[in-house]
């Protein structure tokens, strides 16, 4: 009997022994973030949708009145009123915020012309951008390259139409001649308006 009770007391203090622990745990997941609104036509820069035709949904020679659908968003006018209402001038996305990105569209006789790109991000039709050496664009645009002297400086405008035959031109405005000059804008739009040297002149 006296062998008994040690027994029992050594069972039952292993009876009441929490349980192991296992080694490891799963780490608790990290919380995913929520997918952030895009400004109205952001989608549009972010995939290089500049284009001979326009740029993304905004086609060359649609009405004025239809411009802001096709942005996706509010858009407003640069500079006073034109004279006349449906003279030369541009728009640009409404925002809280300017960015050196933002397009501007110019328009002209009720309709969509051109549109104006200084921001280094953005892609030219043809893979051409801001910064790159005059030679690069003659290597990405072959023999489609027409130079005329810049109206007021030392540099070029190099214009390239449409390869699918459209009527869309592209126009790079360089800071010099040479193979080594480097372009500081481009604009794509509708002759005779890609061609104006001072936006709306």
């Amino acid at each position: 009997m006296r062998l008994l009770l040690p027994l029992v007391l050594l069972a039952m203090l292993a009876a009441c022994k929490p349980a192991a622990t296992p080694a490891t745990s799963a780490a608790p997941a990290e919380p995913v973030a929520a997918p952030q609104a895009e400004a109205p036509g952001a989608a549009a820069a972010q995939q290089g949708l500049a284009g001979f035709g326009g740029y993304g949904d905004v086609r060359l020679g649609i009405p004025a009145a239809d411009m802001e659908q096709a942005w996706g968003g509010a858009l407003e006018r640069l500079g006073p009123p034109p004279e006349p209402a449906d003279g030369c001038h541009y728009l640009r996305p409404k925002r809280a915020a300017r960015s050196a990105e933002d397009q501007a569209f110019m328009l002209e006789g009720g309709r969509f012309v051109r549109y104006d790109i200084e921001g280094e991000r953005e892609t030219a039709p043809g893979g051409g951008r801001i910064g790159m050496h005059r030679s690069d664009i003659a290597r990405l645009y072959p023999n489609q390259v027409e130079a005329r002297p810049h109206h007021y400086t030392d540099g070029e405008y190099l214009r390239i139409r449409d390869p699918a035959g459209g009527a869309g031109v592209l126009v790079f405005e360089t800071d010099g001649r040479g193979d080594d000059a480097r372009v500081l804008a481009w604009r794509v739009g509708l002759p005779p308006q890609v061609d104006y040297v001072e936006g709306c002149s």
